[in-house]
Order: structure tokens, then C-alpha cells, then sequence
């Protein structure tokens, strides 16, 4: 008698599972896939979309189902992200074929939405194929590639709830839609020549029409020094030749842009190259499906622009990510005018003003800068500017974060209340949870005009829309100022809500911590930024703080020594004015031969002196950003700016430079980082004519040392072994970098940013996180140490 083994028995049993899979699974080939996988594993069932991600029902031998379970996650389409995959046995109803059915809709539920990628290598192919019926058409894609979360009106994510619902598919389009063998199965945005969407041009009310007209038009302009307009993804761009130096030079005059560095685009990897010095990581973050631009290491001697990036060492570059992009490059069949090589590519607004998306709206407000406008008949749903990442330590160290990433979500630790957090004044973004996820909006900027308010506003309303949910928490920031916390306040007192403040560098540090996972560790944070509202209503920026294990707790454990700013805001936008206020706290007497004495005219230089000598028009701050200010206004580097850490940014780029970086000494009174010898030995230097290069890496290098001396004290007094670093400062990768390194030789842990930006542009998410642990506890209020009472 034979008996039979329980584990082949078990393994040969023949069982029925019901799937739901969250996460960015729909527009991506998900179906296509799980069909194929269940098909080649000889299983039977049927799967579908609904509001949560997607359903399925699998059945067949236990041992083959698990298979399938393995497999649906590691063999997954390279756009699909799995959060969450649940499984309940179901009874087996003797089904051997699989098939896809029809979408679902869940009351109360919503699945998530996912970004715009780049154009994928097999539509590139036909892209460039002259036998292929979609060759050189300005919007092939496919499931793996294209527009998504700029043309998503509603969910679930299916054509009649985009912005190509009004493009009826040709027959051929059809086929390959419902064919569930083909590339383009379900893929929303399917389009080709026949179905459009098509691309037209507008140059002093003439229209243009027909692709090959449309590009012979563009390229002509952009070679002969014109400045184009250009409908992309999330919004207009502002194109011009990056190797001509009158057409840039336009291009900053019209867009009332003086000196903030522009991005450029290169047709492929090989001609960035010939322009930057390229880790690989470097490479990988610029050929990634996201395609940011990527800031490099200029190479001297290139043909691009002075202008570009004036007083940087960087450029900040990326590659087509979209047909139209790809043909701008690509000289038009039977045509053999010029074609561009390489490319200023700059959102399409005037500075201060939000990025313009509809076509009527570049008209209005692009007339004054564009020569010619490239455009199409498909409507934009959310505006989404170019993502930007840097890379330090051979991982990404996002600056702005919108295209490509948002609106992706950080998972939380658990589920709570509807959130809404409203964000900071510049570099904005918003943050609205649910569930268990954290949607961070696209970057908006600042927040300093009406329009700018006005999309901020209108992107709140569509995103709340888009997940069908209402905010039952609202956080703004602390600062009473802020236009962010204003709106919050009438949102508030319109939907009777309260209103919950967070503390400006409370809400870096639980950034920083939500986007690890680790909301409920116990952390210093070191949060250096430009200025922020402090717990003691003053002036913050050089902050360390302790936070956790109760996420709402946080201590202001250390900070760097105060100074005066003189005149407030003016002080922020005139570095030379900080710079005598430092120079005077560091008792350093005459200094009329130094370079910001010499920067300022006989009357301000009076009223600076006035000002610091009465303490009236001054307050006082901690900030680590007006400290690089400071340094640079000594150094001679900038006196005045034009764009935020202007100065700062050329300090860094001149301390990269350095041969022999000055050693400085630096000084810890108690809990304060005291800068003032290090001030004094600078200035020494500049007297004593050391180069200027040298000087900035020494005064990076000891505000890194002193820092990491100052932080590893209160963290190993408070028993913290994990140390993080926050706050708009730490875009500087040298600074970073540093004191990284300086932490992790004291046995630190080190967090930094991968997830969410460093600066404000991260802050609602810690926002939301300190809002989401207020609707479980609340929020104390907090001493003048930022202790909550």
C-alpha cells in the first residue's frame, strides 16, 4: 500500500484565491502581465480594476499559485509599484482560462495615480522606424511610457477620465487597445497620426499646422536665435540655443530672470558627456524612468552659454523625455536646415508667476517673451514642472520634486484622518493624506503672488477631488505671515475645522522622519535652513533638535549663535548687509577694507551701521543660511541676490574649486555652535590674500566639524544614536557631505533626505505627519525652548 506524501498532496491541491493588489498598478500593463503569468502557469480566473488597484481571482494547483504570488511581484512591469497585496482563499469553481473583465467601482475607495515617465526604447524604435504608421508622431506611447498623471481627470485611471477622452481611437488604435497580447493593451493615452492629438504653431497670429511644418518652424527659430514656447507634459517650456549667448541673454531679459542658473537638455547621454563629468549614479539618475534634470560638473571649455549658469561650476541637465522633445533634435525628412544641439529648456512663465498650462493662458502671458509657440490640442489636467535631483554618496538627493515622481505617496506607518497640510512660502507643495499613504503635490513655488495662490488653491480643490476625501485636520506652518497659513485659517473657518500650527523646523525634522519610516524613533535633527518661525517667535535657521520617540515632543536641544538681520528681509536679499551685522557680533572693529563695507553705498552703509549700532529695523536669527550669506559677502563672492541662496550656491561652487582648503577653527559654548572665531580667521585670510576657493572650503569644513562636534555631544547626553539632517541648507552637497561623514566615523546613524527635498519643498509632508499624531494626542503648545508644555 503506497502513501501518498501530505506535502505533495498539499502542493497538487487545487485552490482559488481572491487578490487585491494596491499601488500604482493601472496605465502601466498590469492586467496584460498577470494575465500572461497565469496563462503560463496554466491557471485559470479573471482579474480587473477597480477604485482600490486591482482584483483578481486565480485558481489551480496551491503549488502553482504560489508561484504566481512570487512572480507577481518580482516579474512585475518595470512601471508598476506593488504597496499591498492581499489574499483570501476562495471556493474553486473549476475555471481553467483566464481573462480580464470589465473595471469595478468601490464606493469610498481609490487607487493611486501614477506619474508621467519617459518615452520607453520600443516607442523610440517606431518613433524613428519610416515602415512603422506612428513614425515621428509628436505622442506615441504606451503602457510603459508616457503621460499619466497630467492627463488623470478622475478614477479609475481609464480613457474616458483623462484629457484624450475627447480623441475617438482610429480602428487600428482600437485593435491594439483590446488586444490583451499587445503593448498597448489598455494603455490610456494610445493615440497615432490618424487619432491625434495633433501639434501646430503660432508665430504673430499665423498658424502653422502639419508635424513637418511645425518642426522646420522650430528648428528654424531656435537656430537663428529665437526664443520658442513649447507644450509639454505639465506645462509650457521657454527653449532657446544654449550655445547662443544673445539668445539667452534674451531669454533672462524677457522672463525677468537676471541670473538664476537654467536647465538645459541634450539630445542623449553621450552629447552630456561631452558637456559634465558623470558618476554612475550620476548617469543612472539621468537616464532613469523619471528623467529630473540632474545637476553635473561642467566641463570647461564647452560651447554652452556663459549665461546659463553664471558663477556655477554645474549645469543643471536632462534628457527628452517625450517624442516632441526627441524630434526637436531630429533633423525632418527632406528638410536640411540647421538643427539644434543643445538646448535651454526653463518653465514657461515669468518669474514669480506659476507654470502657464492651457494654451489661451501662454498666449496671455508669454506673448512678451516667446518669438514663436509649438502647441497642442491636448489639454494639460494638473500643471507639473521638471523634477530636480543631485546625487551625493551615490544615491539621489531630490531638490524638486514634480515630474516623473509626484504624485507617488510615502507610505505611513499606519492609517489615520483625512490630512491636509498646506505647506511653506516658497518652493510649495502640499501634502493630503489618506489611509495609510502621504501625497506630496508637484512643486507649485512660491507663494508671493495672487496667481500663485490662486493655482495653489485650485491644486488643493483637484487633488481632493481626485481622491474623492475632505481634510478633516488642516497644518500650516507657525509663522502668522505665512499666505500658506492665511488660507489655512479661511479653509478652516469655512469647513469649521481647527486650524493645527506646526513648528517650521519640527515639520523638517518629521519630513525627513516620515519619509524613512521611522516617525516614532527618537532623533536629533539637525534642521539648517534660511529663516524660519522659531518656538520663541524669533528668527530660526541653525536648529538642533530633539525629537521622538513621541513624534510630537521636540527639544530645542542646541542651535548656532545668534546675529542681527538688518532691515529683516532687505538682509535677505542683500548679503553684504548680514556680513557687517556678522562682522560686528564678532567684535571684528574697522572693516572698511573688506570687501561688503566696500559693496554698499555711503547712505545704506550708514543705515546698516545705525541700525546694528540702535538695534532698531534689526532681528535676530540662528540661521545657517544667512551665516553662508555672510561668508560669501566677506569672501567677495555676492553682495546682492537675485534668486534664493543665490549667494550660498556660488560659495559652495567656489569651495568645490579649492586646492588647499583652509583649516578654521570653530568654538561650542554650552549648547551654541559659536562661529565667530572662524568669521574672524576668514577675514584674516581675505587680508592676508589667501584664495578665496581655499577660504570657502575652510568655512565649509568647520561649520561641518563644528556641527558634528555639537551634535554628537547632546545626542550621545540624550542617549540618541540616530542623527538627521534637514532644512534647505543641506542642498549644499559639501556641507552634507561633510558632516555626514563626520557623523557616521562618531558611530552615528545618518539619515538624509531620498525621498522628499530637503528644503520647504519637503515640509508638508513632516506637517502632515505631526498632524496626523496630533488627531491621535494633540499637539501641546510649546516653550520658548520648543519644549511642549
Amino acid at each position: 500500500m503506497t502513501v501518498a506524501d501530505p506535502k505533495t498532496a498539499a502542493a497538487n491541491r487545487i485552490e482559488r484565491r481572491r487578490l487585491i493588489v494596491r499601488g500604482v498598478v493601472q496605465g502601466v500593463g498590469f492586467r496584460p502581465f498577470v494575465a500572461g503569468l497565469a496563462r503560463d502557469l496554466g491557471l485559470g480566473g479573471h482579474c480587473g480594476n477597480d477604485d482600490t488597484g486591482v482584483f483578481l481571482e486565480i485558481e489551480g494547483r496551491a503549488e502553482d499559485l504560489d508561484r504566481f504570488a512570487r512572480r507577481l511581484r518580482s516579474d512585475a512591469p518595470p512601471l508598476a509599484i506593488l504597496a499591498n497585496v492581499s489574499s483570501v482563499l476562495q471556493p474553486p469553481s473549476g475555471e481553467h482560462d483566464f481573462r480580464i473583465v470589465e473595471s469595478h467601482r468601490t464606493a469610498g475607495a481609490r487607487t493611486l495615480v501614477p506619474p508621467d515617465v519617459a518615452t520607453c526604447d520600443d516607442c523610440l524604435r517606431e518613433l524613428r522606424d519610416p515602415g512603422d504608421r506612428r513614425y515621428r508622431h509628436p505622442f506615441v506611447n504606451c503602457t510603459h511610457c508616457g503621460p499619466r498623471y497630467t492627463v488623470i481627470t478622475d478614477l479609475p485611471y481609464d480613457r474616458p477620465a483623462t484629457t484624450m477622452a475627447r480623441f475617438p481611437m482610429c480602428p487600428a488604435c482600437a485593435y491594439e487597445y483590446d488586444d490583451p497580447g499587445d503593448r498597448r493593451y489598455h494603455a490610456q493615452p494610445i493615440c497615432c497620426p490618424d487619432c491625434g492629438p495633433r501639434i501646430f504653431a503660432e508665430h504673430d497670429g499665423i498658424r502653422i499646422d502639419g508635424d513637418a511644418n511645425v518642426l522646420i518652424a522650430v528648428q528654424s527659430a531656435i537656430t537663428s536665435g529665437a526664443i520658442v514656447a513649447v507644450k509639454g507634459l505639465g506645462g509650457f517650456h521657454l527653449v532657446c540655443d544654449a550655445t547662443d549667448p544673445h539668445a539667452v541673454a534674451r531669454l533672462r531679459e524677457r522672463k525677468r530672470r537676471p541670473a538664476k542658473p537654467f536647465a538645459l537638455m541634450a539630445p542623449d547621454v553621450a552629447a552630456v558627456t561631452g558637456l559634465c563629468e558623470m558618476s554612475a549614479a550620476e548617469r543612472d539618475a539621468l537616464t532613469a524612468q523619471a528623467r529630473p534634470i540632474v545637476l553635473l560638473r561642467a566641463r570647461r571649455g564647452t560651447a554652452v552659454a556663459a549665461a546659463v549658469a553664471p558663477g556655477l561650476d554645474e549645469f543643471g541637465v536632462m534628457l527628452p523625455y517625450t517624442p516632441l522633445h526627441h524630434l526637436l533634435f531630429a533633423p525632418v525628412p527632406g528638410h536640411d536646415g540647421p538643427v539644434p544641439r543643445l538646448l535651454v529648456v526653463t518653465s514657461g512663465n515669468l518669474s514669480g508667476e506659476p507654470l502657464c498650462t492651457g494654451n489661451s493662458e501662454a498666449r496671455a502671458h508669454l506673448a512678451g517673451i516667446a518669438d514663436l509657440f509649438v502647441m497642442h490640442d491636448r489639454d494639460i489636467a494638473v500643471a507639473c514642472e521638471d523634477s530636480v535631483v543631485a546625487v551625493t554618496g551615490g544615491a539621489e538627493l531630490p531638490l524638486r520634486r514634480s515630474r516623473g515622481y509626484a504624485p507617488m505617496p510615502v507610505l505611513l506607518l499606519q492609517p489615520g484622518p483625512v490630512v491636509l497640510a498646506v505647506g511653506g512660502e516658497v518652493k510649495n507643495t502640499f501634502c493630503l493624506t489618506r489611509q495609510d499613504f502621504a501625497f506630496c503635490s508637484a512643486h507649485l513655488g512660491d507663494m508671493g503672488t495672487v496667481d500663485s495662490r490662486c493655482a495653489f488653491e485650485a491644486s488643493v480643490a483637484r487633488l481632493t477631488a481626485l481622491h474623492r476625501v475632505a481634510p478633516e485636520v488642516v497644518v500650516a506652518d507657525a509663522h502668522p505671515g505665512y499666505a500658506t497659513r492665511q488660507w489655512g485659517e479661511r479653509y478652516c473657518a469655512e469647513h469649521d475645522l481647527d486650524l493645527v500650527t506646526a513648528a517650521h523646523h519640527h515639520a523638517h525634522v518629521a519630513s525627513l522622519l516620515a519619509e524613512h519610516g521611522r516617525l516614532g524613533t527618537a532623533v536629533l535633527g539637525i534642521a539648517y535652513d534660511g529663516t524660519g518661525y522659531g518656538c520663541d517667535r524669533t528668527v530660526w535657521g541653525g536648529e538642533l533638535l530633539l525629537v521622538g520617540p513621541d513624534p510630537l515632543h521636540a527639544d530645542r536641544a542646541g542651535h548656532l549663535r545668534s546675529f542681527p538681520l538688518p532691515g529683516g528681509d532687505i538682509a535677505v536679499r542683500t548679503p553684504a548687509r548680514v556680513a557687517l551685522a556678522v562682522l560686528r557680533e564678532a567684535d571684528i572693529g574697522d572693516v572698511d577694507d573688506l570687501p561688503p563695507a566696500r559693496a554698499l553705498g555711503a547712505d545704506e552703509r550708514a543705515l546698516v551701521d545705525s541700525q546694528l549700532t540702535s538695534g532698531v529695523g534689526c532681528v535676530r536669527t540662528t540661521s545657517a543660511g544667512r551665516l553662508f550669506d555672510a561668508a560669501a559677502s566677506v569672501l567677495g563672492v555676492r553682495h546682492r541676490i537675485s534668486y534664493e541662496a543665490q549667494a550660498a550656491i556660488e560659495l559652495e561652487a567656489l569651495a568645490r574649486s579649492a586646492a588647499d582648503p583652509v583649516v578654521l577653527p570653530w568654538a561650542l559654548r554650552g549648547e551654541e555652535l559659536d562661529w565667530a572665531g572662524t568669521v574672524a580667521h576668514l577675514v584674516d585670510g581675505v587680508r592676508d590674500g589667501i584664495p578665496a576657493a581655499n577660504l570657502a572650503a575652510g568655512f565649509h569644513l568647520a561649520l561641518a566639524a563644528g556641527t558634528a562636534e555639537l551634535a554628537s555631544r547632546l545626542a550621545e547626553a540624550a542617549g540618541v544614536h540616530t542623527i538627521g539632517l534637514t532644512g534647505g541648507v543641506f542642498q549644499n552637497r559639501v556641507l552634507l557631505s561633510s558632516i555626514r561623514i563626520m557623523l557616521q566615523q562618531n558611530g552615528f546613524e545618518v539619515l538624509t533626505h531620498r525621498r522628499v527635498p530637503p528644503n520647504d519643498g519637503g515640509l508638508s509632508l513632516g506637517q502632515a505627519a505631526l498632524g496626523l499624531a496630533h488627531a491621535r494626542g494633540g499637539i501641546p503648545d510649546a516653550d520658548e525652548r520648543g519644549r511642549p508644555r
